[in-house]
């Protein structure tokens, strides 16, 4: 008995050193904003409150509205939680640690950038998306994302690889910011989708577009190899994007952090029930 009760004290003191670590590695978010220029067109409240502070961009993303919590069928959307950028417009951020470019990453992914697109809700409120899983308040122009280690040099990721920024995947506030959603998915995935499936197709993410840095790029076009960037840049060429917050994606050596700890709380729950 004596034994036992020794063993689960010292699988509970693991448990919470590995467990005590993992918020921290999923917390690389923006902690400052370096420039902002709203550019044109950009988004202002029905009251007429334009949507331009860029601080809001910063930190952890929303995972609650006045409305209720930030879901695919319910964005984040008011004057704090988001900031604006029209055409002509940019956002460079700088995040609180380096984001390494690491292709053993979820998905070869670096960053994710979050926005306040969601799904039409065609059964409201239950959340159900229509047969064109169609958004509302996403940018269906185009932007230009680049990435800096020293705010100095700027290498843009391939606009042929990126996606636009605040366009899929609307946020889920219940998910985890940091981990991005499987690229291979299309808008058409999400056709006919409850909150339950589209969670599920979400795989535990919360959304957000994500973006490798591997696919920066020189001024000349050309490959361009980042061990790691600390700033992001943001430009609309056309439509508008608003903007929640960056994060980082968690580093490998993390994912297997967390599979310890899961595993480690498997054993105590079995054990205990023995």
């Amino acid at each position: 008995m004596e034994r036992s009760v020794r063993m689960f004290a010292k699988y509970k003191y693991v448990m919470a050193l590995v467990l005590a670590s993992i918020p921290s590695a999923f917390g690389n978010f923006a902690d400052s904003v370096v420039w902002y220029d709203h550019g044109t067109a950009y988004a202002v409240s029905f009251s007429g409150v334009p949507y331009t502070t860029p601080s809001a961009a910063l930190g952890q993303p929303n995972r609650d509205t006045s409305f209720g919590p930030v879901q695919p069928f319910t964005p984040p959307f008011e004057v704090s939680e988001i900031v604006s950028i029209g055409v002509g417009g940019s956002l460079v951020l700088h995040m609180s640690a380096p984001v390494l470019n690491s292709s053993a990453s979820l998905f070869g992914m670096d960053f994710v950038l979050y926005g306040s697109a969601g799904f039409v809700d065609v059964d409201y409120p239950n959340g159900r998306t229509d047969s064109s899983a169609s958004l509302f308040g996403d940018n269906p122009g185009s932007t230009r994302i680049s990435v800096s280690a020293d705010n100095s040099t700027y290498y843009t990721l391939n606009p042929s690889l990126a996606p636009v920024a605040d366009g899929l995947f609307p946020t889920d506030g219940a998910g985890e910011f940091g981990v991005p959603v499987n690229p291979a998915l299309r808008q058409s995935d999400f056709a006919n989708r409850s909150l339950a499936e589209i969670r599920a197709l979400y795989g535990g993410g919360a959304g957000g577009t994500a973006y490798d840095i591997a696919w920066a790029q020189d001024a000349s076009g050309n490959p361009a190899t980042l061990d790691s960037i600390q700033y992001v840049r943001i430009d609309v060429l056309s439509g508008r994007a608003e903007i929640d917050g960056i994060a980082a994606v968690p580093e490998p050596g993390t994912w297997a952090l967390m599979g310890c700890g899961c595993a480690l709380l498997w054993l105590y729950r079995r054990n205990k029930r023995v």
